[in-house]
Formats: structure tokens, C-alpha cells, sequence
């Protein structure tokens, strides 16, 4: 199995020494490149062309708002916060969110391309029809999210608890599901297919794999 990455400090990066503090409100300009935005609270807001590369998010909270096709390109967050965000159509490259929260956001149709989530939570967060390539879910809070219809290529969940995970009609290859720490899945087990799990998961998905089926299981 591979070895669970470890999140960057903001030292860490290799523009760090780079980075310049940005104190006004993004969306105003179209393109950020390599800023700092610390401890920032933005609510409501609209900024659907946005597109941020090689910077920082540190302490930020976004409530609300529309980001709708926003570009991440090498961005590291740290404790930034998004509330009920339209983030439809997004595009997120090499992009690190470590100790973020995430809460009734709208991810559907999104590209996520070597993307890791440290610490996370994410609460009932939409991310139907989306494109998921090399992304790590580690030491994370996976509640009600919903992967219906998404793609799921070289996707891994070590240390991560999965509560009622919605996979209906998705389509996954390379995915490891064996280090996650929970593993509940609300609908399509049938939809597994291209994943990898434990033995002792196995024996906890029996019952949704025999109902999927129309297996029915009888001992009298």
C-alpha cells in the first residue's frame, strides 16, 4: 500500500519566499499569482473567472458565493473554511487543503487532478459527475458526500472515515479503499467495481453486495 503523505508546512513550498500579502477581495482580479490570502472572510461572493496559482490560503472562510468555473493551480490551504459555495465546474490542480472545512458545497462537474486532503471535513458535499485523478483523502471526515456519477482514477482514503458515501453510477478504477478507517456506503456498492478492499470490509459490505445482487440470505 502506498505510504500516506504528509501535509506541507507553509515553509514548504517551494514559492513560499515568493508570496505576497494580498488584502483585497478576490474576484476584483480576475487572476491571483502567488499571494498570500491570511485569515480573510468572504461571504456572498462572486467571482465565477477567478483563478489562483502558486499561493497560500491560511484561515480563510468562504460562505456562500459563487466561484463557478474558478481555477486552483498549486494552491495550499490551511484551516480555510467553504460554506455552501458554488464551486461547480472548478478546476483544481496539484493543489493541497490541509485541517479544511467543507460543508454543502456544490462540486458537481469539477476537475480534481492531484489533489490531498489532510484532516478534512466534508459534510454533505456534491460531487456528482466529477473527475477525481490521483487524489488522497487522508486522516479525513467523509460525511454524506456524494460521488454519483463522478470518475474516480488512482483515488485513496488512508485513515479516512467514510459515513453513508453515495457512489451511484460511478465509475472507479485504481481506487483504494483498504486503509480507510470506516467504510459506510449509503448506495451503489454495485458501483465498485475498480476498487480495492479489505477482507474485513468485504464482510461488512456482504449484506449491500447480496441486496444488489437480489441475493437473499437465509439460514432456517
Amino acid at each position: 500500500m502506498p505510504a500516506t503523505p504528509s501535509p506541507r508546512a507553509l515553509a514548504d513550498l517551494p514559492y513560499a519566499r515568493h508570496l505576497t500579502p494580498f488584502d483585497g477581495v478576490p474576484g476584483d482580479e480576475e487572476d491571483l499569482d502567488c499571494v498570500r490570502l491570511d485569515g480573510g472572510r468572504y461571504d456572498d461572493l462572486d467571482a465565477p473567472a477567478l483563478r489562483i496559482t502558486e499561493s497560500a490560503l491560511t484561515s480563510v472562510s468562504f460562505t456562500g458565493g459563487r466561484l463557478r468555473r474558478a481555477r486552483f493551480n498549486e494552491v495550499w490551504m490551511h484551516t480555510v473554511r467553504f460554506v455552501a459555495t458554488d464551486l461547480v465546474e472548478t478546476s483544481w490542480l496539484d493543489t493541497e487543503i490541509v485541517a479544511g472545512s467543507l460543508a454543502g458545497l456544490e462540486l458537481h462537474g469539477a476537475q480534481l487532478h492531484r489533489v490531498v486532503f489532510h484532516q478534512c471535513k466534508l459534510d454533505s458535499v456534491n460531487l456528482r459527475a466529477t473527475t477525481l485523478r490521483d487524489v488522497v483523502f487522508a486522516d479525513c471526515l467523509l460525511r454524506d458526500v456524494d460521488f454519483a456519477g463522478a470518475e474516480l482514477t488512482g483515488v485513496s482514503f488512508p485513515g479516512s472515515t467514510l459515513g453513508n458515501a453515495r457512489f451511484s453510477g460511478a465509475r472507479l478504477k485504481d481506487v483504494d479503499l483498504r486503509t480507510a478507517a470506516r467504510l459506510e456506503i449509503g448506495d451503489g456498492v454495485e458501483s465498485l467495481r475498480g476498487a480495492t478492499i479489505s477482507t474485513l470490509q468485504l464482510f461488512d459490505l456482504a449484506p449491500l453486495f447480496a441486496h444488489a445482487l437480489g441475493v437473499t440470505v437465509r439460514d432456517d
